[in-house]
């Protein structure tokens, strides 16, 4: 029965840890968005 009881945690966490690296890799993703914008703009002037 312990078998049964532990892939639904397992996949619990895993959803968890998931939900995480998404909203890491998109912050991340806006940030360099943020950071290669103002770039051009100084590189522009």
């Amino acid at each position: 029965m312990s078998t049964k009881r532990k892939p639904p945690t397992l996949q619990q966490k895993k959803e968890e840890v998931n939900r995480k690296a998404i909203y890491w890799i998109s912050g991340s993703l806006v940030a360099l968005i943020a950071i290669i914008v103002v770039l051009l703009i100084v590189a522009g002037n």
